[in-house]
């Protein structure tokens, strides 16, 4: 079942750039200097340090202007400079956010968004590891919540675009049946005696698993758990008054966004649901104290529409 997700206020319409803004505009200077297609013969070097001004300046400088983003995209950031240099353990922290940033545009503007990612699919598994790693890190790059946000609307992209193979074969593993490995023994085996064929299915896993990639299966077989409880620990971090960050509220809408699409899908909503119930995250979203402020009106509905959308919940309730 499709479940409507309530929509955040609507704002009012980006103006676009005039003609001689954007050609007076750094960036077009930039372009024309490292990456038009325009001014192709003449380019200077790649130089990672550009990436990283840019992104200080440009983007994490601007508090994620949609202006500044509109003028990195209408400039071909991410097909002529971003993505055909990206190197999979070499590439920076910023380089990884300006990829997820432009593409995370393109799906605001609505217009392919996969196609430059397409022309260099080797990098991309590369790339969705460096991305899963920085939405669930507990160090100093974390505590941007404008940046984690964004980590989300871009993951909320990934299991979005299935039909996409590239972006199939990374999420898929993520929300399979290995996943269970999250659960408690007793839990899990529980859901084995309701339907008998998954223990069957498990054992097959079990028996696969290479002993040399066992550590980075289990990593990502818990990155949903591990997801959930970063995330409750942002919520629970919300008091009941006084002041709050409106990013981290934008960070728990965007959470629970995310959340209701994974359990609106069949293909992630199988093993998931059991997942996301075996943390009680409806349960402590609906005790959180953001509920019971103003600003936390889109949350609560939110909170609903998931309650609407999970069966194990749905039933416990009835």
């Amino acid at each position: 079942m499709k479940v409507d997700v309530p929509a955040p206020n609507d704002k009012s319409k980006i103006p676009l750039p005039t003609l001689s803004q954007i050609n007076a505009d750094r960036i077009t200077l930039l372009a024309t200097q490292y990456w038009s297609p325009q001014t192709k013969d003449n380019h200077l070097p790649y130089d990672a340090a550009i990436v990283e001004s840019i992104y200080q300046a440009e983007i994490l400088g601007s508090n994620f202007s949609v202006r500044r983003i509109m003028m990195l995209e209408f400039s071909q950031y991410l097909e002529n400079y971003l993505w055909p240099h990206y190197e999979t353990g070499k590439a920076s922290h910023a380089h990884m956010m300006s990829i997820i940033v432009m593409i995370n545009e393109k799906f605001r503007e609505r217009v392919p968004a996969w196609q430059a990612l397409l022309k260099k699919p080797d990098d991309f598994p590369g790339f969705f590891e460096q991305v899963l790693h920085a939405s669930v890190a507990e160090d100093h790059l974390s505590n941007n919540m404008r940046e984690q946000t964004n980590l989300l609307l871009f993951l909320n992209h990934c299991f979005g675009s299935m039909e996409v193979q590239l972006c199939r074969d990374q999420v898929k593993r993520l929300v399979s049946l290995s996943m269970w490995i999250s659960l408690q023994e007793g839990r899990r085996n529980q859901e084995f005696k309701n339907v008998p064929k998954w223990r069957k299915y498990w054992r097959a896993i079990q028996k696969k698993d290479k002993p040399e990639l066992l550590d980075k299966l289990n990593w990502e077989r818990r990155y949903l758990q591990k997801l959930m409880i970063k995330f409750m620990r942002t919520l629970e971090s919300i008091p009941e008054e006084g002041d709050v960050n409106p990013d981290k509220i934008r960070y728990c809408e965007r959470f629970l966004e995310l959340m209701i699409d994974l359990e609106a899908l069949l293909p992630t909503r199988r093993f998931f649901n059991t997942v996301m119930d075996d943390c009680h995250l409806v349960v402590r979203c609906q005790l959180a104290k953001l509920a019971e402020r103003p600003e936390g009106q889109l949350f609560s509905q939110l909170v609903i529409c998931a309650l609407s959308c999970d069966p194990v919940i749905m039933i416990k309730a009835s």
